[in-house]
């Protein structure tokens, strides 16, 4: 069959473009055929719409009733980076700035001191934490769509390094928590519970990824309803999990810029959470009931 490709962008001049098509053919197919003839805009870049509806890659063009004759409209997303590299950009800012902050200390805050025990003990977890979380994304996850705009590896960055590298680092490992100082005094009980719950939470949260890691064989975008550990009370229990991680820290370190961190992130993982879960109630009509967004028993 034809399909006439007409660009959202009104000063397009590659466009209108015909595609020969066969009836049988997926999106990816038509993704392909368009940038055979139009270098420019491989697939990643593309996106596709008929009514307003976007045509998911993995489907059939009889899925989204297109036939001969019909227009689709496609939109330049711009220049692409993948999921993969951003998340290990984002996360290797706080890997940096940790350690300058913790070991070169005489030369950012112009005083030799000595760390308190709450200092070493959070700048292991942090480093923990954001290692974890680089090892996970080379080696554990597997992202249902391949790549982003490039210029939003600026803005996802900036959270991390900025919130959790730049500022967190230089509050939690100053002079005012040094050994010997009243800011920088924790009971040991409160250290190691902290510490406790924090690796609880890490190894549960590694858990919930590696579920959601085998409910997608490789190459493939295929979603299921994940079931087991954390999944049978919320639909994201690795949000869940991640807040507990970094509750532990804030209490430890009793920090505003640890505060300030987690409460950015949660706000933006519930509404992860929340449009997750609505996505899963939409497309299984079988998706436990019971089941809230990201806290048990409440929301």
């Amino acid at each position: 069959m034809q399909i006439t490709i007409n660009s959202r962008s009104g000063n397009s001049q590659k466009f209108p473009l015909t595609i020969d098509i066969p009836a049988d053919a997926t999106v990816d197919q038509l993704k392909q055929a368009i940038y055979k003839k139009a270098s420019k805009y491989y697939p990643d870049r593309q996106r596709l719409t008929v009514n307003q509806q976007v045509l998911n890659e993995g489907k059939t063009l009889k899925e989204f009733n297109i036939k001969d004759g019909d227009t689709i409209s496609f939109k330049d997303l711009g220049p692409q980076i993948s999921w993969r590299t951003v998340f290990c950009i984002e996360y290797f800012g706080p890997i940096v700035f940790h350690p300058i902050f913790y070991y070169f200390n005489s030369q950012i805050y112009g005083k030799e001191f000595e760390h308190s025990k709450m200092q070493t003990i959070a700048y292991y977890m942090i480093m923990a934490h954001f290692i974890k979380r680089e090892i996970e994304t080379l080696f554990v996850h597997r992202f249902s769509h391949g790549t982003m705009p490039f210029k939003n590896v600026f803005k996802n960055s900036f959270h991390y390094h900025a919130l959790s590298g730049l500022n967190l680092a230089y509050w939690v490992y100053g002079p005012w928590n040094a050994a010997g100082s009243l800011d920088g005094k924790r009971e040991d009980w409160l250290i190691w519970t902290c510490a406790g719950v924090f690796a609880w939470a890490q190894v549960s949260n590694l858990y919930t990824h590696i579920i959601l890691r085998n409910l997608r064989p490789p190459g493939t975008r295929v979603r299921r309803i994940p079931y087991g550990y954390g999944f049978n009370l919320v639909s994201c229990p690795n949000y869940f999990f991640e807040t507990i991680v970094w509750l532990s820290v804030c209490i430890l370190t009793k920090s505003f810029a640890a505060w300030l961190f987690l409460a950015v992130g949660f706000t933006q993982m519930y509404l992860w959470a929340i449009k997750k879960h609505k996505s899963y109630r939409k497309e299984f009509k079988d998706y436990p009931k019971n089941r809230k967004a990201m806290i048990p028993f409440i929301a």
